[in-house]
């Protein structure tokens, strides 16, 4: 596993909520926020004290064969690379790579375009490596992520069933500190990306005319024939609030216990003085 500041990369894990979807469905949310510097490539101007930040989730669906599986090919598995909200990610990506374990034909898979996904099916649980490369306008390093596939449901919940996956998700954001001019007027309106206000005194031409998607393949994942697996990451900011809520109500309940064994404590000592 490469050490991430080697390669310019900040990273800060805020929480690690769990929650269940659906069924037997087993999903994880963490958020981490995926800092590059300005690492651009060109001579293009780069604007201080602006991050441009885009929400991604990466994570596997698996679903048991049933009938179908065998001793060594139990279950079909899909590892997945997309925008939070389902959004196109081609606009920064270039490719992903995703490494599997080396008992797979060739185990290191490349994905030139949206959406960034591979299936596969197999009988073993193991850890995905998972690179992204960025658009030249964007950032000159790759960004590595690491993915465990579950095949299994971490709770015994009954028999399996081939209609009810295990879905492992883990949302996640990268953020481009000094972003070049062309970057941000690039991406600004883009629905994918986050671009909070320029500073004030900073005033930028306005964006040209939108791409022409329409003879494109499209990149978003918002028609995907598993999206109803998907999990949903619109509120995570809520989702955080109320578990960092949480987390100082339970230190708040420990420090009132012990204030209440100390005054429970006060009674006692004074009698065992006055019998003396």
């Amino acid at each position: 596993m490469s050490d991430r500041k080697s390669l310019g990369l900040l990273m800060k894990k805020k929480s690690s909520p769990s929650s269940p979807l659906v069924g037997s469905e087993v999903a994880r949310a963490s958020r981490a926020w995926l800092g590059f510097f300005g690492q651009n490539q060109g001579q293009s101007k780069r604007l201080k004290d602006v991050e441009i930040s885009f929400p991604i989730v990466y994570g596997t669906i698996s679903f048991w064969l049933g009938k179908k599986a065998s001793e060594y090919n139990s279950h079909k598995w899909t590892v997945y690379v997309r925008g939070a909200t389902n959004e196109d990610l081609g606009v920064i990506v270039k490719r992903v790579v995703f490494q599997l374990h080396p008992s797979f034909n060739n185990p290191t898979r490349i994905v030139e375009s949206p959406p960034f996904e591979l299936s596969e099916s197999g009988w073993g649980e193991f850890e995905i490596a998972i690179t992204l490369f960025f658009h030249n306008d964007v950032c000159d390093k790759q960004l590595d992520l690491y993915h465990q596939l579950k095949l299994y449901p971490e709770e015994d919940n009954g028999p399996q069933s081939t209609k009810k996956p295990v879905v492992i998700e883990t949302y996640d954001e990268i953020v481009f500190f000094e972003p070049s001019e062309a970057f941000f007027l690039r991406v600004q309106n883009h629905p994918a990306a986050m671009v909070p206000r320029l500073p004030a005194g900073l005033n930028l031409p306005p964006p040209g005319p939108p791409e022409l998607v329409l003879e494109k393949k499209r990149g978003d994942t918002k028609d995907h024939p598993l999206v109803q697996c998907f999990m949903n990451f619109s509120e995570a900011d809520e989702l955080l609030k109320l578990a960092a809520a949480r987390q100082q109500v339970q230190a708040h309940i420990v420090k009132l216990r012990r204030q209440l064994s100390m005054i429970d404590g006060l009674p006692q000592q004074s009698k065992a003085a006055s019998g003396q």
